[in-house]
């Protein structure tokens, strides 16, 4: 079981914190990961309106072959979303704790704008002790 990274992204689609968590991931520009945001964003919408038994919030769970993706959406409009190995079973959780430190390292910080990038030491700081930091 193991944690790739963890992205935050605003309720416009931008990315606002991006981290990962184990080696061997492709390494990507900060414009790519700008795109992959925007366009799960674009993905989490139109799965919403997919929904054959009315309202939906949109996937939650998006399985590839090697990894997991595990979608939180606050209601806020928020999404919070954990990559994850196929065999994680606690990312739920894990992506609710993250949303409470989120809520307490960022959004009371009176110094942080709303959907601007999280430059936040506590916020890291509680994320490398619910986490890890990657390195073995």
């Amino acid at each position: 079981m193991a944690i790739f990274s963890l992205w935050v992204i605003n309720k416009a689609g931008g990315l606002v914190y991006q981290r990962n968590f184990a080696d061997g991931l492709a390494q990507l520009t900060s414009n790519e990961y700008l795109v992959l945001a925007g366009t799960l964003h674009g993905i989490h919408a139109i799965t919403s309106r997919l929904s054959p038994t009315g309202s939906s919030s949109g996937a939650q769970v998006i399985e590839g072959e090697t990894f997991k993706m595990t979608i939180l959406l606050t209601v806020t409009g928020t999404k919070f979303v954990l990559l994850t190995s196929l065999a994680e079973t606690t990312a739920d959780s894990v992506l609710q704790r993250v949303y409470e430190a989120y809520a307490d390292a960022v959004m009371k910080n009176p110094f942080h704008t709303p959907e601007m990038p999280v430059r936040s030491e506590g916020f890291d700081t509680r994320i490398t002790s619910l986490i890890g930091t990657g390195q073995p």
